[in-house]
């Protein structure tokens, strides 16, 4: 991909290690694997709105590792946005969803979920680490980020519109790219009409704990009812993105907003754009 496709759309300062977002309207939604917040930016007025979405842990904008969530998704469906923890560990398997008009906050416990899927999908403890969902109204595909030793890359496709209570659990694996010798996994997606794009990125570890040395980050397209793989295409080679949202599409190309993580302790996140 031309590197000219890929540029600034947005410096905000006030949030860390972004790991989602979400465009509606004017309103950039974005979420941190580390943070106690929803954060809601004004794109025109360039004012940061921070929400309060847990109130059993520390309101801190960078929560210790051992303890923070680990929020690295950021699903939409209709008037509802869903915060997902990755799984990754036993602290991280929760779920909140916000509704976009009335700001109401619910939280749910996904434990019994991503034991199933575990026992199901032959995911151990080790290997499970989702970093993406897409929701159509009947099913759920939760995208397994394959930086783990078993390099169990894949979709996650969930049964119904209860993941508190579902059984209709299978595994796509999914073959993406090597990059060095690492294997490109998944970091997000999103479902727009019968497709569903994705980030990816190459990362130097074995774990899906410890943070490694970036190796690149790709886009790529499945088509939504196959998931068959269509296309994969590196986008840069030095940033980790982590969050992908729908800016504008036209005839001829369709434009995305990315966000990174940059694994730091610094409060200042770069809103990408991509155009394919």
């Amino acid at each position: 991909m031309d590197k000219e496709k890929l540029s600034i759309f947005a410096t905000i300062k006030g949030i860390g290690s972004a790991s989602g977002l979400f465009l509606k309207q004017n309103f950039l939604y974005v979420i941190g694997d580390n943070s106690a917040y929803l954060y809601e930016y004004d794109i025109d007025r360039k004012t940061l709105n921070k929400i309060q979405i847990l109130k059993d842990l520390p309101v801190l904008e960078n929560i210790p590792k051992a303890q923070k969530p680990d929020f690295e998704v950021l699903c939409h469906y209709q008037n509802v946005l869903y915060l997902l923890g990755s799984g990754s560990t036993q602290n991280r398997n929760l779920m909140l969803k916000f509704d976009l008009q009335t700001k109401e906050i619910t939280q749910h416990d996904l434990s019994s979920l991503y034991a199933k899927i575990k026992k199901q999908c032959k995911i151990d403890d080790e290997n499970l680490n989702i970093e993406g969902a897409v929701f159509n109204g009947s099913n759920w595909y939760l995208f397994n980020r394959g930086n783990g030793k078993a390099q169990k890359n894949g979709i996650v496709k969930v049964g119904g519109s209860d993941l508190t209570s579902a059984d209709d659990i299978h595994f796509v694996p999914i073959i993406l790219l090597k990059d060095n010798k690492k294997l490109v996994s998944f970091t997000d997606a999103l479902l727009h009409k019968n497709e569903i794009y994705f980030i990816a990125a190459a990362e130097d570890t074995k774990s899906t704990y410890e943070d490694g040395k970036i190796l690149g980050s790709y886009i790529g397209c499945i088509n939504a009812e196959t998931l068959a793989l269509k296309f994969t295409k590196k986008i840069s080679s030095t940033h980790k993105f982590e969050g992908i949202t729908l800016f504008k599409q036209n005839e001829n190309q369709i434009e995305f907003l990315l966000c990174e993580d940059r694994d730091t302790d610094v409060l200042e996140t770069v809103i990408y754009k991509v155009m394919i």
